[in-house]
């Protein structure tokens, strides 16, 4: 049996133009490996990150030529040897370290999950990274109380609509930021009870209005630009979370290291003396680095999966792109247009 499959691969750091289609062979599957069929692979803004050659633990876990993309979904063409829960035409969606962007691939079968019934491939693939993200963030680090008060950055985006939606489950108060009118409504549909729009309000002015008290918890990605300030609108026993740096970088795709280097020298060092006077904490989550706490993941995935299936969690808004459009896909998130996820067709 020929296995072939179409990918996307960077061989190099580099611009938009890095990203190459080729095509190429797979073995067989091997011993507790599962041959997926994907039909779609999730976009994530890390995967741009990866391109520019900035991504850490593409580099130290990897290394280039690699292939990006961290989730998919598809459908189950062959097993290997050991693997009797999964068989042939099953739907399924898979969290990856790397390899996502391709029409085929083998993985373990401890990453891989059938897709709910009433959740489409094409949903299915957007789901692990930004969900399983905000699930760590929540649940292994923050450990939310009801009735508390948050503040999420990029509120409109892949992880932001995440966080919403389960601090919405959990009984917080969820308070949005976004950058574009376009997206105050995404915000509002994934949870958030108020939204603060950047583009038409003083943002920390309007925080202040709605949380005097300052903030129970508050979720950043966007770096240098706010850290400090976010630190700063902490309640007492607040706590700061943060899972990227989007702000230090280009939405055109070409880096400026004398910007990046500038933006690193003013990224906020909090101080422990200072934090432990004000009672007030500093968390941080990179999905890609938590391979070796693989069993806390998998329990992430299955409350996840169970809410999905039972309609206390939503799909998020998707835009799609064919495979060998990557480059525009990752053009547009980079951006700061898109709204929700991005997933490439890959069948």
């Amino acid at each position: 049996m020929e296995r072939r499959r179409r990918r996307i691969v960077i061989d190099r750091p580099g611009g938009y133009a890095a990203l190459r289609l080729v095509e190429d062979t797979l073995p067989a599957p091997g011993p507790g490996e599962v041959a997926i069929a994907v039909e779609a692979a999730g976009v994530n803004y890390a995967d741009g990150i990866i391109r520019m050659g900035l991504y850490a633990s593409a580099k130290e876990l990897h290394g280039y030529p690699i292939t990006p993309g961290f989730e998919l979904a598809g459908t189950v063409l062959e097993v290997g040897e050991g693997v009797s829960d999964l068989a042939p035409g099953e739907r399924v969606m898979a969290l990856t370290l790397f390899g996502g962007y391709t029409s085929r691939i083998h993985l373990e079968r401890r990453r891989v999950f059938r897709i709910p019934a009433n959740l489409s491939v094409e949903q299915a693939a957007t789901l692990p990274t930004v969900f399983l993200t905000a699930w760590f963030m929540v649940h292994q680090q923050l450990h939310p109380r009801r009735g508390e008060r948050w503040l999420v950055h990029s509120a409109a985006g892949g992880v932001g609509q995440a966080v919403a939606q389960l601090g919405r489950l959990a009984g917080c108060e969820v308070i949005g930021v976004v950058g574009r009118a376009d997206k105050v409504d995404a915000a509002r549909a994934a949870g958030c009870h108020a939204v603060i729009d950047k583009s038409s309000e003083v943002l920390w002015r309007r925080a202040e209005a709605l949380a005097p008290g300052g903030f129970d918890a508050i979720f950043d990605a966007n770096g240098v630009a706010t850290l400090a300030d976010s630190y700063a609108h902490l309640r007492p026993t607040g706590r700061l979370l943060i899972y990227g740096f989007a702000t230090m970088l280009p939405k055109d795709g070409r880096l400026n290291w004398l910007k990046l280097a500038w933006d690193w020298l003013r990224t906020p060092r909090f101080n422990p003396l200072t934090m432990t006077q004000q009672n007030r904490s500093v968390l941080a989550c990179n999905l890609s680095f938590l391979s070796q706490e693989a069993e806390r993941l998998l329990e992430g995935m299955d409350w996840l999966l169970g809410r999905f299936a039972s309609g206390a969690l939503q799909p998020l808004p998707l835009t799609a792109f064919d495979l060998a459009d990557a480059s525009r896909a990752q053009q547009h998130i980079e951006s700061g247009r898109s709204v929700g996820k991005l997933v490439l067709r890959c069948g």
